[in-house]
């Protein structure tokens, strides 16, 4: 008797992706409206803003994505104090599952965000369209382009939605682990409770032994939970949440550099512009004026 194949099932499968972006707007971006005949969601990664679907307005904010299902009419603005960063991703799929996400806002979480950012990663690797240009209509692909890009940001997506209907019973299920359930909580619970901490001190030149002293924690915990969480150790991240901070203070336009690094606690304009390069790669400047002819490119058009 001959071995035979099985065909996989796929009850959400995504073959054809029409936009990627990431947006970094201003504090007082508005964006009008539109209608399509694909699927898109959006993510705040940073920030908050106002979305309507269809006659809902929905406020989200850091952490949570909506979904628009094809032919929904769908704005968004935001609220004219934090400027948001956002994660938006048009695609094409037919399966009937997808009904789940209709007139749906999900949190995410630490598995989603690392999928997110995958499909950002690839989205970049694969397309030379600007991740920031909200007119894209059509993606153009790179000669150069990784092989399968385009078939990890499919994979990628496909995941998410899977992990979405699948929670409900992933908790089910997880029940009969109580032990590995209570450690995840607490270890997010711990990156929670540090995280806000370097949020609220984020005006101070902290360091390694003050964030440990704090926080009640050894050294070699703290680094190795944030190195499995975040991909990186508690300075690193709090350096990042510094720039951050920068980025959106300069989109909200309310301070010059000099203000903005005496406010996150640099040294000096200097230190700050070298830091800012470094994460950003573009100077303060160069953020500043990329910002500006994104805004200046959505009034005229």
């Amino acid at each position: 008797m001959g071995y035979e194949a099985i065909r996989l099932q796929r009850p959400l499968a995504v073959d054809d992706i029409v936009s990627v972006h990431y947006f970094e707007y201003s504090s007082n971006y508005y964006f009008e409206g539109e209608r399509h005949d694909f699927w898109e969601f959006l993510y705040v990664d940073k920030g908050e803003l106002d979305v309507r679907a269809g006659d809902v307005v929905q406020h989200l904010k850091k952490g949570q994505i909506i979904f628009h299902k094809p032919g929904e009419f769908h704005a968004l603005s935001a609220n004219g104090v934090v400027a948001p960063n956002l994660v938006v991703v048009g695609f094409v799929c037919h399966g009937e599952a997808m009904r789940f996400f209709e007139n749906r806002v999900l949190s995410v979480g630490d598995s989603g965000r690392a999928l997110l950012a995958r499909i950002v990663e690839e989205g970049e690797a694969a397309f030379s369209t600007p991740l920031n240009d909200p007119q894209t209509m059509q993606l153009a692909r790179r000669e150069d382009a990784p092989f399968g890009a385009e078939q990890l940001i499919g994979s990628s997506i496909e995941q998410l939605l899977i992990g979405f209907i699948r929670r409900g019973a992933d908790e089910a299920a997880a029940a009969a682990k109580p032990t590995s359930l209570i450690r995840e909580r607490t270890q997010q619970e711990f990156i929670d409770r540090v995280s806000k901490y370097l949020e609220d001190n984020i005006a101070k030149r902290l360091t390694l032994s003050d964030i440990c002293r704090d926080n009640l924690v050894g050294r070699s915990y703290l680094q190795k939970i944030f190195r499995e969480k975040t991909g990186g150790g508690a300075m690193e991240y709090f350096g990042t949440l510094k720039i951050d901070a920068a980025k959106r203070m300069i989109r909200e336009g309310t301070h010059n550099f000099t203000e903005i690094a005496a406010l996150l606690g640099y040294n000096s304009i200097h230190y700050f512009s070298r830091h800012f390069k470094k994460v950003t790669g573009m100077t303060p400047s160069e953020y500043a004026s990329s910002v500006k002819i994104l805004a200046t490119k959505n009034r005229t058009e």
